[in-house]
């Protein structure tokens, strides 16, 4: 199973309310903090929940869950990896 980066990105931006975003402007490999999308620890807990509600999937540490918010692709990664069948 696999998940498309576009499906994914609408889900951040709408979760997120990114207002000025698209999802072609997010690059599938660009970092979702800092330097990248920008994103900080409240949004960070935004897709916290987003993955629970729209996926079905607990980030119960965020020590797990850390490398999977990377990048799109990462986190595409980990949904597919992580989901409930």
């Amino acid at each position: 199973m696999t998940l498309s980066p576009i499906e994914l990105k609408t889900k951040i931006i709408d979760s997120l309310k990114l207002q000025d975003i698209t999802p072609a402007q997010i690059d599938d490999d660009a970092p979702l903090f800092g330097a990248g999308l920008g994103l900080d620890s409240i949004d960070a807990l935004e897709l916290v929940v987003m993955l629970e509600k729209e996926y079905g999937i607990v980030v119960k540490d965020i020590e797990e869950g850390r490398p999977a918010f990377k990048s799109v692709r990462t986190l595409a990664e980990f949904i597919v990896a992580k989901r409930p069948a």
